[in-house]
């Protein structure tokens, strides 16, 4: 039996559908004889996203400039991307410092204004990546193929969606227990 590439991406977000998806507890041994996980923050420390994944959750909004970065190349390499949670799907609470009308005042706001000592704003070429103007989500950067939204979705939902790719299937994302926000 050939196994499915399976990746997870975590961009900004606060990491609770990565939690969540570890919540499926026992079928996480059954998931294991389907799938190779290819590239994960979650066991993995691959740094390099591989060519030819088959299906991956992408979790978190597109906040800077190695979110947008690497979800173009996760586009690219991926036969079926989820938006995996809220902040995937609508942005959710990262793009709460879209209200502050772009980066430079975020980064005024949290560096400057907010310090307690030593303010000063974060700059180091090639370690902190540069903000975008508005964080958002997936979509508007990048095609999905299915939409999972939840703060975080529960692990019925996550096995839900992601039991049905294993056949072949596509999952039906219908009915409060698979669309629900929050």
């Amino acid at each position: 039996m050939n196994k499915i590439k399976f990746a997870t991406v975590w961009l900004a977000g606060c990491s609770g559908c990565h939690m969540s998806f570890l919540d499926m507890d026992e079928w996480l041994i059954e998931l294991a004889k389907y799938v190779d996980v290819v590239y994960s923050p979650v066991g993995c420390d691959l740094k390099e996203y591989p060519e030819d994944v088959d299906v991956c959750l992408v979790e978190g909004g597109v906040a800077n400039e190695d979110n947008l970065e690497l979800i173009r190349l996760v586009r690219k390499r991926t036969k079926t991307l989820i938006s995996f949670g809220d902040c995937a799907v609508t942005a959710n609470v990262p793009a709460m410092r879209n209200m502050l009308g772009g980066s430079e005042p975020v980064l005024k706001r949290g560096y400057l204004e907010l310090a307690d000592e030593t303010p000063q704003l974060p700059n180091e070429p090639g370690i902190v990546p540069e903000l975008l103007d508005r964080v958002l989500p997936v979509h508007e950067v990048i095609p999905v193929d299915i939409f999972m939204p939840g703060c975080p979705p529960d692990a019925a939902r996550i096995r839900a969606t992601i039991e049905p790719l294993l056949k072949g299937e596509s999952p039906k994302m219908e009915g409060r227990a698979m669309i629900k926000f929050g």
